[in-house]
């Protein structure tokens, strides 16, 4: 309407209205493209779902420590041999390589679309040769002719008038920014995974090395009794009890030898180097990793990269519903040519010789049996979809931290429970043996208490 197009100009430029200046009709029709151009859209406003989860977490204190988003990985896991695990696990994993190759395919996905709002510009060189018959010309002579050009050439450009072309561009950007948010995700998910299969392997050599302990006290004990059997001072009931020990012992020692090789495994596809990773020496029990402060629900939304990842495509899925409205309306479209033509090949470059063309185009969607109208559909129904994996990732992030809230606080009392255990059990093996010397105990006494002792061990 007029009256938009006024108050188009007149926010364009500083000073009077471009429409109210005496102009000529091409520059006015250029204004009026300009205007059409930049204010035209049919993307649908965004608005971000509501969190479908509650305010805050259960029990859950909100003021130690910092931000895991504020937290540097190499400041929160301070072991330099977990750090130099993960270090070559980002450095070869192949998920992580896939993730970067998706960020560089979507960026270059942006940029094909991003060129389709500028014309584009070929130079071009031709030559024709022709014959007409002599019963098709008035001088009934055989006519022959020659031409040969040379020039730029406009390809079909589409005018943006509804905004269709910059919503396929806006759609390609925002799919682009969401390949990277995927790219973080997939870092921080390697980090993670290394990190837990490093200490899962570790502890697993603790294990191990408590079970070995455990067989090499045990063989000590089948060779004193066998002694004893030989010499007539024990029974050999007492002699199978010992071996049944030990081969409790040696059984667990190759489980676990079956469960570090497994593990061991599982780190190295992650480290994805072509040679096995170097176990972590250090024990447990002297790692030390900062508190991390738990913070809201509502954080995740900037802290989380796969619920920013999920946002982007959620934004992807709106501007192809402004496309896929603005393909009703008419489409116009822009060709030509300029450059020089001549008969002969040296008058190419003559005065004179100067050739142009200038074709536009318009294309108005009359019948089309439903293709627009269903594609609208499709549209808005991915949208739909965007926006429940959008609450999904939320959904997904807030059990993410309470799951890990819980484990947190469990893994605490079980720990001090496991301790109370294992030095009672200690105490019960140590004087169950000293009756049995005097002669005060069963030895099925020390062999339950020597059994047990293994068990509390191996769950500290």
């Amino acid at each position: 309407a007029p009256e938009r197009l006024g108050a188009a100009c007149s926010g364009m430029l500083p000073g009077p209205s471009l429409c109210a200046r005496s102009h000529s009709p091409r520059s006015l029709l250029a204004a009026a493209i300009l205007a059409l151009t930049g204010c035209t859209s049919m993307v649908p406003p965004h608005e971000a779902p509501a969190l479908p989860v509650p305010a805050r977490y259960g029990g859950a204190s909100a003021d130690a420590g910092t931000t895991a988003a504020d937290t540097a990985w190499r400041d929160y896991f301070t072991d330099p041999q977990l750090q130099a695990l993960i270090a070559q696990a980002l450095e070869n994993n192949r998920d992580l390589r896939t993730a970067m190759l998706r960020v560089q395919e979507a960026k270059a996905a942006y940029g094909i679309q991003r060129a389709d709002l500028l014309p584009t510009l070929g130079a071009q060189a031709g030559m024709e040769r022709s014959r007409v018959p002599a019963d098709l010309n008035l001088t009934r002579q055989p006519l022959l002719g020659n031409q040969y050009q040379v020039g730029l050439g406009l390809a079909s450009w589409e005018i943006d008038f509804w905004g269709r072309v910059r919503s396929l561009r806006d759609a390609a950007l925002e799919n682009y920014l969401a390949s990277e948010a995927a790219h973080r995700a997939v870092t921080v998910g390697l980090i993670a995974q290394v990190a837990n299969s490093a200490l899962a392997l570790r502890e697993i050599d603790e294990r191990l090395e408590l079970a070995r302990q455990a067989i090499t006290s045990r063989e000590e004990s089948l060779r004193i009794f066998q002694r004893r059997v030989d010499v007539g001072s024990a029974s050999r009931l007492n002699l199978t009890q010992v071996q049944t020990l030990l081969t409790q012992a040696q059984a667990l020692g190759a489980q676990l030898e079956q469960a570090r090789a497994q593990q061991a495994n599982a780190l190295a596809l992650l480290m994805g180097a072509p040679t096995a990773p170097a176990a972590m020496t250090t024990p447990l029990d002297s790692l030390a990793m900062p508190p991390l402060r738990v913070g809201l629900p509502s954080d995740l939304l900037t802290q989380r990269p796969d619920i920013i990842a999920a946002e982007h495509q959620l934004r992807a899925a709106e501007a192809n519903i402004g496309a896929a409205r603005a393909a009703f309306f008419p489409r116009v479209a822009l060709t030509g040519s300029l450059g020089t033509a001549s008969a002969e090949l040296g008058g190419l470059f003559d005065h004179g010789s100067q050739a142009w063309t200038f074709a536009p185009t318009i294309s108005v969607p009359l019948f089309n049996a439903g293709r627009l109208r269903n594609n609208l559909n499709v549209t808005e129904v991915r949208r739909d979809i965007a926006v429940a994996n959008y609450e999904k990732a939320v959904q997904g992030a807030f059990r993410d931290v309470s799951d890990a809230l819980a484990v947190r606080e469990a893994l605490a009392r079980q720990l001090g429970i496991a301790q109370a255990a294992r030095t009672a059990q200690g105490e019960r093996a140590r004087l169950s043996q000293l009756r049995y010397g005097h002669g005060a105990a069963a030895f099925l006494e020390v062999l339950d208490a020597e059994r047990d002792l293994l068990v509390a061990d191996q769950q500290v």
